[in-house]
């Protein structure tokens, strides 16, 4: 991409365009002040890195407390689950074992168990 300056660009003081000294010295100028905002971010940035560094490390010794904290409780729910799921395949082998020993008596129940649900949910 070629860029050309034209001799007859406005200028604020209202001459009738930049001379390649006054480009220059804008440019320098202009790259001066980059590289200024440029090294004064590096600095900061440095400057900050020991205070991001302490929070890291706050919040990695938080996270490592809540799962120390977390784990009886994680532990008591998984055996709970095993408690309750044992629970469950048992009353569904006896419900299973009961309809097997009394069909007519399960149909009943459940036509009966229907018709009082129905009457309650309208």
């Amino acid at each position: 991409m070629d860029t050309t300056l034209r001799g007859n660009l406005p200028t604020p003081s209202g001459n009738a365009g930049y001379s390649d000294g006054n480009l220059s010295k804008a440019s320098s100028s202009a790259h001066g002040v980059v590289e200024s905002i440029a090294g004064a971010a590096d600095e900061a940035a440095r400057k900050a890195k020991p205070a991001i560094d302490h929070a890291a490390a706050i919040a990695h010794q938080a996270v490592d407390k809540a799962a120390s904290a977390v784990a009886p409780a994680a532990d008591w729910l998984t055996e709970q689950g095993e408690s309750l799921n044992a629970t469950q395949k048992k009353l569904v082998a006896d419900a299973s074992s009961y309809v097997s020993a009394n069909p007519l008596k399960s149909v009943g129940m459940a036509v009966l168990a229907g018709f009082l649900l129905s009457r309650f949910l309208r």
